[in-house]
């Protein structure tokens, strides 16, 4: 497994640069990082006592992964979860916040393993998850995996802003399912007729 450094370089290069698009709730990003995650965090990238979007634009790289360091791996407390879960669900945690704690306490509940999906990862949901692992080994990551694709068609389903995120102008798979199935074993991807055939009720 990569060091923690190297999944958030990962996961910077993933986001990609400046974006702002209208249908995009978190507004602009520039790496992934947010106007409201650089005002949250009180981080004036240009020091101009100001925090806008001129901030988000002049993000750097090397910033974003130390943001990333900070509040999306250390202080959640992503290192204290089975090693092979760390990189998906820090990667989650920074694509869509808490939420990624939630689906997994959802999934270790579903398991077998119960704790309450609060978003926090605190000794409930560590010593869930290390059971879980215990008991699936060859099975918890993949399981989590596919926990994230269902939560971003479910996502989709309900917002039709979002669509695009999840099923690419030619129909195939969105940014969001690729990233999905970058953490999920090659035989439970999708095929692409699977995939047609769930999102074939979108306009």
């Amino acid at each position: 497994m990569p060091n923690v450094r190297q999944i958030a370089e990962e996961i910077v290069a993933r986001e990609g640069g400046f974006v702002d698009d209208p249908d995009d709730p978190g507004g602009a990003t520039n790496h992934g990082v947010t106007l409201p995650t650089l005002r949250r965090l009180g981080i004036d990238v240009n020091r101009d006592s100001r925090i806008d979007l001129a901030d988000v634009r002049a993000l750097t790289r090397a910033q974003a992964v130390e943001i990333y360091l900070e509040h999306y791996h250390k202080r959640p407390g992503i290192a204290t979860l089975p090693e092979a879960l760390q990189a998906s669900v820090f990667d989650m945690q920074v694509n869509a916040g808490a939420n990624a704690v939630q689906i997994l306490q959802r999934l270790l509940t579903d398991m077998g393993f119960p704790c309450d999906p609060d978003g926090q990862i605190g000794p409930q949901t560590i010593r869930a998850a290390q059971m879980a692992q215990d008991a699936a080994p060859s099975h918890l990551v993949d399981a989590y995996g596919i926990a994230r694709r269902n939560y971003y068609y479910a996502l989709a389903d309900k917002r039709p802003a979002s669509r695009k995120y999840a099923r690419s102008r030619d129909g195939g798979k969105g940014g969001w399912i690729k990233r999905a199935e970058e953490f999920i074993s090659p035989r439970y991807h999708l095929t692409a007729a699977q995939h047609a055939a769930r999102v074939a009720a979108w306009e």
